[in-house]
């Protein structure tokens, strides 16, 4: 990467779940693409790793089945919310009739999948311990970026379309200026991993007392994930009054957890802190720039939809720009021709945010009144048939996806053989 500008079709700053599958799809239609990734490699914590079932759905249907079947995951069955020790709600996933249920795989063998099957393509480069630094800007459109190497040097990539998928706080978004509109949530989280009793089960759990709450996910292969809310800024004064308090309190939310919380949650290095809020972009594409994932809209954990809503945006998203690089209009992929994508999947991040702070108001509930109603509500949605009819479609809501589209990359997508790909077109 010497001697003037690389040039490529498509430059995608981040190598997440997103971007990564994002240069799989490009690369398959025969583009050039080259994703770079910050990090040195992929084997670092992650918080978000559950699928849901609509990117389960997608995923399948591009083939990634079998990749997915090798490797391994865990089927979670259902979500319990028990309220001051008594449960007062059960949804089973295998109930909907999408046909599937979420899973849990760990975000470095996803990523790994999507770039695995993108080696097969001659115009797909992935690439490590790349940094964004700045934009080429020409004539107020966006031509490229500016890299930098750990080593220090940098390097200039020229490109019809620059991708952000550098996560919640995009430096890419940044260095555009386009703004976000930061909605804080009225608590964080401090998560951590226990190893997952053998009686758990593949139940994730929602256990709540007054105005304090867990999150207790399964995970792969064997553990539990678990979050535990505080007060916003509130990281200090919990760690003022010591580790032991802040564990006493977890094993007194949910006491079934009491012996695995002893035994392994040893010091605050066992946890990790997730400052909660939502970020909406009113702009999210300029001339020769687009974002996707959580630089366009982060969401708040909840029903973990994050990385469900950006697989979906990276899926909608590889059509479009395909047919306007192929199109060839303009030197550029245009903010106008991204009108109707980005309509759409703000339309479905809309929906999404609005059912993760109606449910965030229910938690953040404290007084003795509140208690008894949000208790007394959820109770009598639980007895209700229509709670499948609400859940199925907050969970599994229907997204803009081209199922044409889907065929199209399941024709020719991983495991396909290199004679089948010759006589495939798009």
């Amino acid at each position: 990467m010497s001697g003037g500008a690389v040039t490529t079709d498509v430059l995608i700053v981040g190598g997440g779940p997103a971007g990564a599958l994002l240069g799989y799809l490009l690369a398959r239609r025969g583009l050039d693409v080259l994703v770079a990734e910050k990090q040195l490699t992929l084997e670092r914590e992650f918080r978000g790793e559950t699928i849901a079932a609509p990117s389960v759905v997608t995923l399948r249907k591009l083939g990634f089945g079998p990749a997915l079947d090798q490797h391994g995951f865990l089927r979670t069955e259902g979500v319990t919310m028990r309220m001051e020790g008594r449960r007062v709600m059960h949804v089973d996933y295998r109930r909907f009739p999408i046909g599937t249920v979420p899973i849990d795989i760990p975000q470095p063998a996803l990523i790994g999948i999507f770039t695995a099957a993108g080696q097969a393509y001659p115009g797909f480069d992935y690439q490590f311990g790349i940094t964004f630094t700045k934009l080429v800007q020409q004539d107020g459109a966006v031509r490229g970026a500016w890299l930098r190497r750990r080593d220090g040097s940098t390097f200039e990539v020229r490109a019809r379309i620059v991708v952000g998928a550098d996560g919640r706080f995009s430096k890419v978004r940044h260095a555009a200026g386009l703004t976000a509109d930061v909605q804080e949530m009225a608590r964080d989280f401090l998560s951590f991993r226990l190893p997952r009793p053998p009686e758990w089960g593949l139940q994730a759990e929602l256990v709540i007392d007054r105005d304090r709450h867990l999150v207790v996910l399964p995970t792969f292969p064997d553990s539990l994930r678990i979050g535990n809310n505080l007060p916003k800024r509130g990281l200090g004064a919990l760690r003022k009054a010591g580790f032991d308090a802040f564990r006493a309190d977890v094993m007194a939310l949910d006491p079934r957890l009491a012996p695995v919380v002893r035994e392994h949650l040893r010091s605050w290095d066992d946890t990790s802190f997730l400052e909660i809020f939502t970020a909406e972009v009113p702009q999210w594409s300029r001339d020769g720039l687009i974002l996707i994932g959580d630089a366009s809209h982060t969401c708040t954990p909840i029903l973990g939809q994050g990385v469900n809503v950006a697989i979906q945006d990276a899926v909608c998203l590889a059509p479009v720009l395909a047919a306007s690089l192929r199109a060839d209009r303009h030197p550029v992929v245009t903010a106008a021709e991204l009108t109707d994508f980005v309509t759409e999947r703000r339309r479905h991040k809309a929906f999404v945010t609005r059912f993760q702070r109606i449910q965030e108001s229910a938690l953040a509930t404290g007084s003795a009144s509140g208690v008894l109603l949000r208790r007394a509500r959820y109770r009598l949605l639980d007895a209700l048939p229509v709670k499948y009819r609400l859940f199925d479609k907050v969970l599994n809501a229907p997204h803009s996806i081209d199922p044409v589209d889907l065929a199209d990359d399941a024709r020719t997508g991983p495991g396909v053989t290199t004679a089948e790909r010759s006589t495939t077109t798009d």
